[in-house]
């Protein structure tokens, strides 16, 4: 028998007896931050350890990501020589969290060299360490406030933050006009509350006189029940009452969400009997610290509440500038689009903005059934972006309408693009970051869906995908040509853009999109896919969607890459007709009599289409009126001016001479001009009928004021008022005019 005072007969034990009885997880980690040990506690409070996780990264027992870097300073903090103490969130096995208090120190050789860290945790909110975690807890909900502008991640960040570790139950509920509505209703252990009892998302809330919530919103200041069962409070419903009796409610806090001045709502926190704590009771002290974090949680809804009327603000903004939800009907086409602005940014750490950007898209209709397409998009963001890019789609349609080569409308859009200076007018610029102007990639393209002839040209933008009989294929340009507004205002210099034409198969689809589409697309695993990769899968999902309609490309187009998308995404999907559509033509000599000819031809074509006879009476009467101008201004062409010059005035032969034979002179005939020839184009639609009239004649048509007493000079003002459109465009080779006649069937 030992007696007081007498040493042990062994009086060392080893270390894993002690660390292993230790009520605190010990974990040690090399200078490598690899874990070398961990005692038997760190896999009950983690959820993680034992010896399979030796040699594996700190990281792996359960750090949540949005941690990482908070361990990563834990580690370069104490690699140095000093203490650090902090608190994590975990994430345990069974899929639950824990947060807890870590305090870490240098592991030291006997030489004094730091080979490792040695760290120390619990959970937080022990008693022992009320205070000090309790206030943890506040900084810890002030940093995950700071990291959101989104409603409903804001409230959903504050619930998962305050349960299951301050409170078993958290109800957040937020004015909408005069009433209350639930907005968070979240519960420990993945309890929810049958229906009926409990106010669900999304219902109205109404608190009767007495009840903690009612006392919070009427004192505006923090109220706390410490003991429920020892209390008689008023229940929003009986039902509501008699689940929290069965709960076993014992304390619950109420806190009013108060924000320059106004109260944006209520948050209730309660303990019940789902979950075992040391003391399942509210005091003083936790209605202060809930006080505390409904003032801060108040701030940021308010933020968040103001950033998303911003947000939507400028996305109305930015679809008003946009085409409208459904494409127009167009001959020969099936169109779809789509739309979708990125989140915002602060969920991919970039900084918070409304994500508003410049991508645009528009069908515009042009000559004769003809029809304009283009996609592109502003660089940058915000309102900006938004507004040039509404600028942009008025300039093209504006452009559009004189009917030139796309090459041509590009080179007046860059020239334009060129000149939307800043206020203060143009400078020069100390960098590329300091550009006045915007820089806009696009790619305009004409479409004939009679000929199937496709013309475009690109000014830097991605290549379109073609989708023929299943097969996916990019349409690269010869000439991708510069973006807009590449060139500074006052450089020499020209930047041309080269006009490509294709002829779609029937049947073809083209996709067109912004990189929005396949851009900084996050993986499981953190990383990004490249362009490529994106490109290559986005290519997949619309071969395998090739046999639905264009709405259901468009739908896998935007699908085929997963994850958030970083910026905004435009989306036009265009579908030849898969039959060819009613076109007749023929050629004519410019000649009076070749008038009532093309009238004739134009009267079996209307009929054999099943005109109705005063629709084809009047498109032939307007026919007469065009190709009578065409003819009557072909007739009073000038001829060039023709000179007789003799070979020897020019020195070459000598001097001329009556001794010269005389069949060396030149024909002093008088040559007869080439004959003017016009053709008519007759072209029918489903809800209209086209005429073109093309000519050699450069000059274009213009109305006529005629007088009382003029001959002439009535066609065109006939033709301006019974027809649905009418215009002209030039030509390569000459100019076309044309009308619309609508259709009645």
């Amino acid at each position: 028998m030992m007696r007081w005072g007498e040493p042990p007969v062994d009086p060392l034990l080893p270390p894993e007896t002690v660390l292993g009885q230790a009520d605190m997880a010990v974990i040690v980690c090399d200078r490598y931050s690899n874990v070398i040990y961990c005692n038997a506690f760190t896999e009950t409070l983690l959820g993680f350890g034992g010896s399979e996780y030796i040699g594996r990264s700190i990281l792996s027992l359960g750090i949540a990501e949005e941690d990482h870097d908070q361990a990563r300073e834990l580690a370069r903090h104490v690699l140095k020589g000093a203490v650090w103490e902090g608190t994590f969130c975990n994430l345990r096995a069974d899929g639950s969290t824990v947060y807890t208090r870590a305090y870490a120190v240098p592991l030291r050789h006997p030489s004094g060299s730091v080979e490792g860290i040695v760290i120390f945790a619990r959970e937080a909110l022990r008693s022992n360490q009320r205070d000090q975690d309790r206030y943890g807890l506040l900084e810890r909900i002030g940093e995950r406030l700071a990291a959101s502008l989104e409603l409903q991640q804001t409230l959903r960040r504050v619930a998962d933050t305050l349960v299951p570790q301050f409170a078993d139950h958290c109800f957040i509920d937020l004015y909408g006009g005069e009433k209350l509505i639930r907005r968070v209703s979240r519960h420990g252990g993945d309890w929810t509350p049958p229906p009926g009892t409990w106010a669900e998302v999304g219902e109205t809330v109404v608190y009767p006189p007495g009840h903690f919530c009612a006392k919070a919103l009427a004192r505006r200041d923090a109220v706390v029940v410490e003991d429920v069962v020892a209390e008689r409070m008023t229940a929003p419903s009986a039902a509501s009452k008699q689940l929290g009796d069965d709960l076993g409610i014992t304390s619950v806090i109420a806190a009013p969400l108060l924000a320059r001045g106004e109260v944006l709502g209520v948050m209730s926190l309660a303990l019940s009997g789902i979950s075992r704590r040391p003391d399942p009771h509210y005091d003083g002290f936790d209605r202060d610290l809930v006080g505390a974090i409904a003032s801060r949680v108040a701030l940021a809804i308010d933020n968040a509440m103001l950033f998303e009327e911003e947000r939507e603000t400028a996305l109305a903004f930015q679809k008003n500038l946009l085409p409208g939800d459904r494409p127009p009907h167009l001959d020969g086409l099936e169109i779809a689009w789509r739309y979708e602005p990125a989140r915002p940014l602060e969920s991919h750490g970039q900084g918070i903005q409304t994500q508003v950007g410049g991508d645009w898209y528009d069908v515009i209709p042009l000559s004769a059934g003809r029809v304009g397409l283009v996609i592109g998009d502003v660089e940058g963001r915000g309102a900006r972006a938004a507004a040039v890019m509404g600028q942009l789609r008025a300039a093209l349609r504006a452009f559009a309408q004189d009917d030139k080569p796309p090459a041509d409308i590009l080179m007046k859009l860059d020239e334009w693009v060129r000149t939307m200076v800043g206020p203060g007018g143009y400078r020069e610029p100390a960098d590329a970051s300091e550009r006045r102007h915007p820089l806009v990639s696009c790619t305009y393209f004409v479409y004939d869906a009679w000929s199937r002839i496709l013309s475009f040209a690109n000014a830097g933008h991605e290549p379109p995908l073609l989708l023929i009989d299943g097969e996916v294929i990019d349409m690269e340009a010869v000439g991708k040509g510069a973006m807009l507004g590449v060139r500074e205002p006052g450089l020499g210099g020209e930047i041309l853009y080269e006009e490509e034409t294709r002829e779609l198969p029937p049947g073809t689809t083209l996709v067109l999109y912004t990189d929005g589409l396949i851009e900084r697309r996050p993986k499981d695993d953190g990383e990004h896919y490249t362009r490529e990769q994106a490109r290559e899968m986005l290519r997949e999902s619309v071969r395998r969607a090739d046999r639905k309609d264009v709405e259901a490309i468009a739908n896998a187009a935007f699908e085929a890459v997963p994850g958030d998308i970083d910026d905004d995404v435009a989306i036009v999907v265009v579908r030849t007709n898969p039959v060819r559509l009613q076109v007749e033509q023929r050629t004519f000599q410019a000649e009076p009599i070749m008038v009532s000819e093309a009238r004739r031809m134009a009267a079996e074509t209307f009929a054999n289409w099943g005109m109705l006879d005063e629709q084809a009476e009047l498109a032939c009467l307007l026919v007469s009126e065009v190709v009578t101008n065409v003819v009557l201004h072909a007739a009073n062409t000038p001829t060039p001016r023709r000179e007789l010059v003799l070979e020897g005035a020019l020195g070459l032969d000598g001097p001329a001479g009556f001794d010269d034979p005389w069949e060396k002179l030149p024909d002093l005939g008088r040559p007869e001009p080439p004959t003017k020839e016009f053709t008519l184009r007759l072209r029918r639609g489903e809800r209209s009928v086209w005429v073109e009239v093309l000519d050699k004649d450069m000059r274009l048509p213009r109305i006529r004021s005629a007088g009382e007493t003029d001959e002439g000079g009535r066609g065109l003002y006939l033709v301006d008022q019974l027809a649905a459109r009418w215009g002209s465009r030039p030509t390569s080779d000459g100019k076309a005019v044309w009308f619309e006649i609508p259709l009645k069937h």
